[in-house]
């Protein structure tokens, strides 16, 4: 859907894999899986490093606290870089070459400029077509995208308006809190490796308190991320083939379909809230209630 590979027109109007192998080695596919488990890999690490954190600070279960936080840390810093480089930076790279309007748009760039800045923050104005209050580092965009500080990127009025994403604001939005959060996790891992080097992260609360608290975080950064794939992607449901606009069913009423949708959304809410109540009755019941008895204890069967 993102970038078509491997296919061909019918005579009836609809497509066709022409090549199975040739659609399973599409270069777009194996980079975006390897960022999407790089950022389940920050998930988990992020998961387990607060849970560490929060058996520290409460003086609890401390040999599993500091076990969790140590693997947690271990692994958060190898996969905050790697979601960053070379994951994050060869996919953009791709997308800058095969979706050069999604670029702009998560970027706010709505002209074409030799040295292109990377906006840190702002607010897209449509009408005026510019970024409100940016706060931008110059340059710093040609160079990602093509290595080169002189280099021209594509702005979006390079192309037709009915091509551009269809809710700009909320395309740059996600994007920018992706990359904002991509880019604290990598400073806090980094710190909190620091720290676990020099023997001093299991009594620095400065840092373990921030870890606690950043548990919700790479769950929304994952969310920003798939926002951004998606709205980025449009008005094109197959990118360049079919648009979202052709891509509704015929034969299904609106209502159906809302009817459809409340329900999905009640499924996952009650899983939601499922969830999150067996997690926390997990943390708070803690490792230490699972562990075999010793030796001398008498076991006990049901």
């Amino acid at each position: 859907m993102q970038h078509p590979v491997a296919y061909h027109l019918l005579p009836n109007g609809t497509y066709e894999v022409s090549s199975f192998w040739g659609l399973m080695m599409n270069p777009w596919a194996w980079l975006q899986y390897a960022h999407n488990m790089c950022g389940a890999v920050v998930t988990a690490t992020f998961v387990m490093s607060s849970v560490g954190a929060l058996y520290i600070l409460q003086k609890r279960n401390g040999d599993f606290g500091r076990m969790f936080l140590r693997l947690g840390v271990i692994a958060g810093v190898l996969a905050c870089v790697v979601q960053i480089f070379p994951t994050g930076d060869l996919h953009g790279k791709y997308m800058a070459k095969n979706q050069p309007i999604a670029i702009a748009g998560m970027e706010g760039l709505f002209h074409s400029v030799k040295g292109a800045p990377i906006v840190l923050m702002g607010q897209p104005d449509m009408e005026g077509q510019k970024i409100d209050n940016p706060i931008a580092v110059n340059n710093v965009l040609s160079f990602l995208i093509y290595g080169t500080t002189a280099a021209e990127v594509k702005g979006l009025d390079a192309y037709p308006k009915d091509l551009w994403p269809t809710t700009l604001p909320l395309l740059f939005y996600s994007y920018h809190i992706m990359a904002g959060l991509g880019t604290y996790f990598v400073a806090l891992m980094g710190i909190a490796g620091c720290l676990l080097w020099r023997g001093k992260l299991f009594t620095s609360r400065w840092v373990l308190w921030p870890i606690l608290l950043s548990f919700p975080l790479p769950y929304i950064a994952n969310t920003a991320g798939w926002m951004t794939a998606e709205i980025g992607r449009q008005p094109w449901l197959v990118y360049n083939l079919i648009r979202t606009s052709d891509g509704y069913s015929k034969h299904i009423g609106a209502g159906t379909s809302l009817f459809s949708l409340l329900g999905f959304l009640g499924l996952y809410t009650v899983l939601s809230i499922l969830w999150v109540m067996l997690v926390y009755n997990i943390i708070e019941e803690g490792p230490a209630s699972t562990t075999e008895p010793a030796a001398d204890q008498p076991r006990t069967t049901a």
